[in-house]
């Protein structure tokens, strides 16, 4: 099949990168902020490595979730496949070539950086390459918690400043919540699909109405966790500033506890709009760490 580059790039799902730019991008926003040396060149190349790894594994989940019937043609989500658009075998090789370029660019980095972020990056990798396994056995959201914060803001850490800051993980909680919230959104939705093809998600362990719960508590409790860390003067109150986002997650939350009144087709995109939620309160995070640094050179 011909496909255009526009066609290639919709195939890697792009209004989810947020997920795994934003704990580079917040990493390296906290040392910054904390006058620590900053390698900007290498902070770049970390952000296009993690997005090439991200993009690697959403095609790669999608082969799974096709072939194993998650994806079909009365489900929501990704349609490249189950409209015939793309072939698995067309995904297949197009997240060999994403992985191949993460794995060389990742190796390079260990090379100028030092073996330490070898087992991190290799982690990741492994990770992804297994999250359709473990997402079926209801082990999706511990992966995206370790892929989509604890390692990619311990990675950074130590690509950009030669050693890994650990009080940079304090953020790490509100930042993967926000991204688990965006799977579990999804998998909320799925529940009768997903049995259907004989898989087991953790929403399905719990049911639907503890499920919209927790998603609530997901894309809220980071608010108050950050609200934590100021008083006890962990952190700076400019990252008051990530509290802009609170109504977009409120009214998110809201969405997915009114299910009864609207249906799961009234949160049929809640996984996008969480992604984009994610993209507003790390902004904005950055924005107070941004607003902290340049305070304290005043």
């Amino acid at each position: 099949m011909n496909h255009s580059l526009k066609d290639w790039i919709l195939a890697t799902r792009p209004w989810s990168f947020p997920a795994s730019a934003m704990p580079v991008m917040v990493t390296v926003a906290w040392l910054w902020s904390r006058g620590f040396d900053v390698n900007w060149a290498f902070a770049l190349w970390a952000l296009v490595n993690i997005i090439f790894v991200h993009a690697a594994g959403n095609v790669w989940s999608d082969i799974a979730d096709y072939k194993s019937g998650v994806d079909a043609k009365d489900t929501f989500g990704v349609r490249l496949l189950v409209d015939g658009q793309f072939t698995p075998e067309e995904f297949r090789r197009l997240s060999l070539t994403l992985n191949t370029i993460a794995i060389i660019g990742g190796l390079l980095l260990v090379w100028l950086t030092g073996p330490t972020l070898l087992y991190i990056g290799a982690a990741g990798i492994l990770l992804s390459l297994c999250y359709p396994r473990l997402k079926y056995a209801a082990l999706g959201d511990v992966v995206i918690i370790l892929c989509y914060s604890l390692l990619p803001m311990s990675g950074t850490s130590f690509i950009v400043s030669g050693t890994i800051h650990w009080n940079v993980l304090w953020l790490a909680l509100p930042v993967g919540l926000i991204t688990v919230a965006i799977l579990h959104a999804n998998n909320v939705r799925d529940i009768e699909t997903d049995h259907r093809a004989k898989i087991h998600t953790f929403p399905m362990l719990t049911g639907r109405r503890f499920g919209t719960w927790l998603y609530a508590f997901e894309v809220l409790l980071p608010f108050f966790w950050l609200l934590g860390l100021m008083i006890a003067r962990v952190e700076p109150w400019w990252l008051g500033t990530a509290f802009l986002a609170m109504p977009v997650a409120v009214k998110n939350a809201r969405t997915i506890l009114a299910y009864e009144r609207g249906g799961k087709e009234s949160y049929a995109n809640l996984d996008e709009l969480t992604a984009k939620l994610q993209l507003m309160f790390s902004f904005l995070l950055i924005l107070g760490l941004a607003l902290n640094r340049l305070t304290i050179n005043n």
